[in-house]
């Protein structure tokens, strides 16, 4: 399985930023591993991580605080549904985790703060995030490792020097989605790109490498930006708004992934030919694509719930383990996948008002063996024991 994750990973096309230097943790790292990093969004930290050494304060079995920025949406949704029904189920089993006390904060930064430092008072060992504010948070996840509380951020990521991070490289991401999309419309025309949240590093770094993208396409032209909250409804709505006002034929659509159902919804009560959409997981647009396989050549996989909460859940882990992080930020390349392949696991009476997802698993996101190379001393985190 590993290698044949390796081989995808390997046939995906990244970027190198000429002015990217390789900071002491990442210098440490496989030439295979710091190729995940080529293209990314230079705002995020590549230091050496702050928990080499570090021990929790408390032993197993832990408890682990989420701090949750929103719910409104099905991504977040099957996150939960993972954390909870799975992971700690699972962990709970192995004697390595007590309990998971979830706060909300509905996208109030100030609200996630006090909820950061209230979990951190609770005697939580660990805090995870996900799809915040790179720097809002910061003074937070100081409070928390002063008490000896990790912060870590999933699917996005946070500047202070105490946090770690691990997610798809959604600077490359957007780069590559967008080149593939505007590549499938026929290199030029009219495009339209379907945003996340305004201000969520995962969101801005996609964006920056989206629009990178038609630097290589002079006759493709960015026309129009919306915002879809990464929420079929909301999008759906944002979209068909833009259409409604902009008359001008649109040649394709570049979406940030967990929105392109409502997109193509939007796009489909328009009365237009339906155009080029990018496709990233989510399970309605892709059962469309089942069902009219000339419509698009491929989609990517880059940030798909279950397994990217997974990934977090399997760092915390390690972290609390004593394992031994090496970087600040760990970081995984995006992939392309094949249209036949993507649909082939949809049953044939599948829906376009699906809310559910194509995940890859996390022995494909995140195995063992491509997680080994990111800490000192690595353990599947499962197999762990306390000395």
């Amino acid at each position: 399985m590993f290698r044949k994750t390796l081989t995808a990973l390997a046939a995906a096309p990244l970027v190198l930023s000429a002015t990217m230097t390789y900071a002491e943790g990442l210098s440490e790292l496989s030439p295979e591993l710091q190729a995940a990093y080529e293209g990314m969004d230079p705002a995020q930290p590549v230091g050496p991580s702050a928990y080499r050494e570090w021990k929790p304060r408390g032993e197993a079995p832990w408890t682990i605080g989420y701090a949750s920025s929103y719910a409104g949406n099905t991504w977040r949704a099957e996150g939960m549904t993972r954390l909870m029904d799975v992971m700690l189920p699972k962990y709970k089993e192995a004697g390595l985790l007590e309990d998971v006390i979830v706060t909300q904060s509905d996208l109030n930064d100030a609200r996630q703060i006090q909820q950061i430092r209230q979990l951190v008072d609770q005697g939580v060992d660990a805090i995870i995030v996900c799809c915040s504010n790179p720097v809002a948070l910061n003074g937070a996840v100081e409070y928390a490792y002063e008490n000896g509380v990790v912060v870590f951020s999933y699917s996005g990521y946070l500047t202070s020097d105490k946090a770690l991070n691990a997610s798809a490289n959604y600077g490359s991401g957007g780069y590559e989605i967008a080149k593939a999309l505007i590549e499938e419309a026929g290199g030029k025309g009219n495009f339209l790109l379907v945003s996340g949240i305004a201000g969520a590093a995962s969101s801005e770094s996609f964006d920056v490498g989206a629009k990178r993208a038609f630097e290589e396409f002079p006759e493709a032209k960015l026309v129009g930006q919306v915002w879809g909250n990464w929420t079929d409804q909301v999008a759906q709505t944002e979209v068909q708004k833009f259409l409604a006002t902009n008359p001008a034929q649109i040649d394709g659509i570049i979406a940030q992934g967990s929105q392109e159902t409502g997109i193509l919804k939007a796009v489909l009560q328009s009365g237009r030919e339906v155009m080029p959409i990018s496709l990233a997981g989510s399970a309605g647009a892709a059962c469309y694509l089942k069902n009219n396989p000339d419509w698009m050549s491929h989609a990517f996989q880059i940030w798909p719930p279950g397994d990217e909460m997974e990934l977090g859940i399997n760092v915390v882990m390690r972290t609390l383990q004593g394992q031994g992080p090496k970087i600040q930020s760990i970081l995984r390349p995006v992939y392309r996948v094949e249209a036949a392949d993507y649909v082939a696991s949809l049953p044939e009476d599948c829906s376009i008002d699906s809310t559910d997802y194509i995940q890859p698993g996390i022995e494909t996101w995140f195995p063992d063996e491509w997680a080994a190379g990111f800490f000192d001393n690595p353990v599947p985190p499962l197999s762990w024991r306390s000395n």
